[in-house]
């Protein structure tokens, strides 16, 4: 009897872990949007579009998918996914006000730049969503030289922008090795058609 009551706890415990690591990430479908529009609120909905492009371009890659470069001079998925995930903590600094400085480089898997760079989109959106002004944003660079600080438009045109653009070059990369985006989802409606 004893057994049986360890082995029942046992699963018991091994099912709320494993539910515990499988936390669904935002952005499958984009966030119903602002009831009225707004400098922030626009801003956070152009981030939201930006999270739901990057979480289909990159739902399902596959190892031959992050290898995969156009020719020898090219960067692979894996290296634009880095760059995204660099891109996506300049935004989120850029509404925590957090000094972006030079440091090295995260050592991530897929799955965790993933993650991190979608929950960084979130974090961002949801910051500018509750914001009255973009005025008290600004993108700030910190090194041994010392501190710059740029206007919001610069994270506008800058790195949101650019994830933008690179999170289509993935797109593209997955489909030339083979493995296309889901021709289901609807970039116009935010969700991915039955």
């Amino acid at each position: 009897m004893k057994s049986f009551l360890y082995i029942t706890l046992f699963l018991v415990i091994s099912s709320i872990n494993a539910q515990g690591l499988k936390t669904e990430l935002p952005y499958s479908e984009i966030p119903p949007y602002p009831k009225e529009y707004s400098a922030t609120t626009v801003v956070a909905r152009m981030v939201d579009g930006l999270g739901f492009r990057y979480y289909w371009a990159t739902e399902g890659l596959r190892a031959e998918d992050l290898a995969y470069k156009l020719n020898k001079e090219g960067r692979t998925t894996i290296k634009t996914i880095e760059h995204i995930y660099e891109l996506s903590k300049m935004i989120v600094n850029a509404t925590t006000k957090t000094p972006n400085a030079h440091t090295k480089k995260d050592s991530l898997s897929f799955e965790e730049l993933r993650k991190a760079t979608l929950l960084n989109f979130k974090k961002a959106s949801e910051i500018l969503l509750k914001a009255e002004s973009l005025n008290d944003f600004k993108i700030i660079f910190k090194n041994d030289y010392g501190t710059s600080e740029h206007p919001f438009w610069k994270t506008i045109n800058g790195p949101i922008e650019d994830a933008v653009w690179h999170s289509g070059q993935i797109a593209i990369l997955r489909r030339a090795s083979g493995n296309p985006f889901n021709s289901k989802v609807s970039v116009f409606s935010g969700k991915v058609r039955k």
